[in-house]
């Protein structure tokens, strides 16, 4: 094997651009990771899946505007690359933006204009290449010939992709069974599907159609209250605790409450999945904006953790095991006044009233799960099944219009978009309703720092800022690329705990329809 080339690299990413066809994609990512030496399979991985490595690099569409002519000949070499981020990345102080400057004039400079346009859509995430880091574990599947099922596994556990690229083209399959749960290591959660509705959502949970018997059978799910907090891991061994967000960013120094309880529980290793939650003084939710402003800064309102699942506690792996040995594990770990409101039930009736009582309370709804399915991290499916009464999703926005009137100066009709399955984003209308006067300073702010071009009255912005949309339904419609449109959209929140790849996708937007 030789040092793959950036050039390798941006010919693969142009191949996967210019076909619709999946296994064409998986093909040509798979023959470049075939040819990937283990010092360089790593940043490959991440680079073919179209991000860096580096979490934070300081860089900009504004950084990336002015840049050096380009070199004549390819000389970039992966590894080259990624070592320069790096540097960039922990440039800190007093004249570290002109250093910042310097040091990407000088990549730039190497980098010849199809290297450079793509450098470009790396850092600001507008590159569009079609390939997700789910065609990125079929290309490695097929490149180490191990099953893809083993990969995702694996990758789930290891907390990315790129984390068991090396361990897969390396060793294999003996390799990829190696990796197990790790406590202090975060996993990627388990997510919830949607229904409309709660005899919906028992029938995905039930795996059948219930039709007139409604759960007649005997067989019953657990109705949780959907809290409207702060998704925490929580691992603990001996007397260190690590908090983690559902991105897997580490936020225990922030959430020192937190830690307090897990420290208190009788076990000595564990891994807990669950919210944390500001509350009023009648033990109400306060606004989600002030629990997520804990994972911004370690100040603050106070948070309570309440847990819904774990994973391992002091030398056995629960994540294969069905969801009621899992809810017995849980029960037995953690007091009731830091578990997530429960009800044990296989009546729609009795589901309805939980999820009355949970919004009467201030809460968002209910997940309904499965006392069967093992913990499926890392996957949304019909294991976990959420049911709000307004429907929202969560969709990024891809450009903003000048306000008039009242609004004038202000940034504010927003143009949304769901993720496709290439990871483009599809436009599935706008929005100014729902918008307090200071959203709409802040987002005239932070949308201007995201811009990359203006059609007239219209900003167009990177893809990068996740928004709670709560709609009324949706509408087929030939306007928008995505065939249908949100009906009575208005914003309820900015996610800042999420990024563009956690927003919402087309499909299940459509379920709606």
């Amino acid at each position: 094997m030789t040092d793959v080339l950036l050039a390798d690299v941006v010919a693969t990413s142009q191949v996967v651009a210019a076909t619709r066809s999946r296994t064409a994609k998986v093909a040509a990512l798979a023959d470049l990771l075939g040819h990937t030496g283990p010092e360089e399979a790593e940043t490959v991985a991440a680079y073919l899946g179209g991000t860096l490595r580096q979490r934070r690099t300081g860089l900009g569409w504004r950084s990336l505007t002015d840049l050096p002519p380009p070199a004549d000949t390819s000389s970039l070499e992966v590894l080259e690359v990624h070592e320069r981020f790096e540097a960039v990345a922990a440039l800190a102080g007093p004249g570290s933006a002109g250093r910042r400057t310097s040091a990407v004039d000088e990549l730039f400079s190497r980098a010849t204009s199809e290297e450079q346009q793509w450098l470009r859509g790396v850092v600001t995430g507008e590159l569009r290449q079609g390939a997700l880091d789910a065609l990125v574990q079929e290309a490695l599947a097929k490149a180490a010939d191990v099953p893809l099922a083993l990969v995702r596994r694996a990758a789930m556990l290891s907390g990315s992709t790129v984390a068991v690229v090396v361990a897969a083209l390396t060793d294999g399959e003996e390799a990829l069974h190696a990796i197990g749960l790790e406590v202090m290591r975060p996993v990627l959660p388990m997510l919830a599907g949607t229904a409309p509705d709660v005899a919906a959502a028992l029938e995905k949970a039930l795996g059948k159609d219930l039709g007139e018997d409604l759960g007649g059978d005997g067989r019953e799910v657990v109705v949780d209250t959907k809290l409207d907090g702060i998704r925490i891991q929580v691992h603990r061994d001996g007397d260190q605790v690590r908090v983690a967000t559902r991105s897997l960013e580490d936020i225990t120094a922030r959430l020192p409450e937190v830690v307090a309880v897990a420290l208190s529980l009788p076990a000595e290793r564990f891994v807990l999945d669950g919210e944390a939650l500001a509350l009023d003084d009648d033990g109400r939710p306060r606004p989600f904006q002030e629990t997520s402003s804990r994972t911004a800064q370690d100040a603050g309102v106070q948070v309570t953790p309440f847990f819904f699942d774990v994973l391992h506690v002091d030398g056995t792996d629960l994540l294969d095991r069905p969801g009621h040995e899992r809810l017995a594990a849980l029960h037995a770990l953690v007091p009731e006044q830091h578990r997530v409101t429960g009800l044990r039930t296989g009546s729609v009736e009795d589901a309805e009233a939980f999820l009355a009582r949970a919004l009467a309370d201030g809460h968002e709804g209910v997940v309904v799960k499965s006392l069967e399915t093992p913990y499926a991290a890392g996957r949304r499916g019909s294991g976990w099944v959420k049911v709000k009464p307004v429907h929202t999703f969560d969709l990024v926005v891809l450009a903003v219009e000048w306000g008039s009137g009242r609004r004038r100066g202000m940034l504010s009709n927003l143009h949304l978009g769901a993720r496709a399955d290439d990871g483009s984003f599809v436009m599935l209308g706008k929005t100014f309703k729902g918008m307090t006067d200071e959203m709409l300073a802040w987002q005239t702010e932070r949308f201007l720092a995201l811009e990359t071009h203006r059609e007239g009255h219209v900003v167009h912005v990177r893809p990068e800022q996740v928004v709670e949309i709560a709609i009324d339904g949706i509408q087929r419609s030939t306007r928008y690329p995505g065939g249908v449109a949100l009906r009575f959209a208005r914003v309820v929140r900015y996610r800042e705990d999420k990024s563009a790849a956690d927003a919402d996708t087309l499909e299940s937007v459509r379920t709606l329809g």
